[in-house]
């Protein structure tokens, strides 16, 4: 005689429980949407797919006053690494980042951009002398520098690099350095970088159309 066949709650149970595991496994497994889909396609070479939030570092500016992560909340900042004893790279990119400043012109726009030049030369670039040399350019430009330490620590959290070469006869020396001038955001984190040639009209405009994003 034949018998109908049940199936017992336990099977059912089971049943559902692979289911309902393999659905959440599809998920999991789905590409998740990434910053670079949303960049419009004029910045992708200048913003970084995820804004890398900076982590704390201790510098100090022209002033003599602590510069740290606080002091890039809140605004834009332009960010350049050199040294004062440059002879071409940092003078020629504070010059067209002082053009690019100068082209915004909308005053709340200008009220929230800073420019910051760290130096990677701290035996030579005392808060003073990177005083008068930030001065040249715009006395409203900040300089930092810190202990060699203190600088690697930062300069490494951007991605960024430099080497001091050897010195000559005559003790000079010259530091070869990352010529990007990256952009961190209002929430301290660096959101992308212009790299050469930096033309400040192109700069300017690309800079407008990251902050309407």
């Amino acid at each position: 005689m034949n018998q109908e066949t049940r199936t017992s709650p336990a099977k059912i149970v089971i049943g559902l429980l692979l289911i309902i595991g393999m659905t959440l496994t599809v998920i999991a497994l789905k590409p998740t949407p990434t910053r670079t889909q949303a960049i419009p396609a004029e910045l992708q070479a200048v913003l970084w797919p995820m804004p890398k939030p900076l982590q704390e570092f201790n510098l100090v500016d022209q002033k003599q006053q602590p510069f740290k992560p606080e002091q890039l909340k809140d605004k834009w900042s332009f960010l350049f690494i050199g040294y004062t004893h440059c002879p071409d790279i940092c003078p020629m990119a504070l010059a067209s980042i002082n053009s690019t400043y100068n082209l915004l012109k909308q005053p709340e726009v200008m009220a929230s951009t800073q420019v910051v030049f760290v130096s990677v030369d701290p035996d030579r670039d005392t808060p003073e002398h990177l005083a008068s040399y930030i001065a040249y350019f715009n006395k409203d430009f900040i300089g930092a520098t810190g202990t060699q330490a203190n600088i690697d620590q930062f300069v490494k959290q951007l991605g960024a690099g430099y080497n001091k070469e050897p010195a000559d006869e005559s003790g000079s020396y010259q530091v070869s350095h990352t010529s990007s001038i990256f952009l961190v955001n209002p929430a301290g984190e660096v959101a992308g970088a212009f790299s050469m040639p930096h033309d400040p009209k192109t700069i300017a405009a690309q800079y407008l159309q990251i902050r309407a994003l």
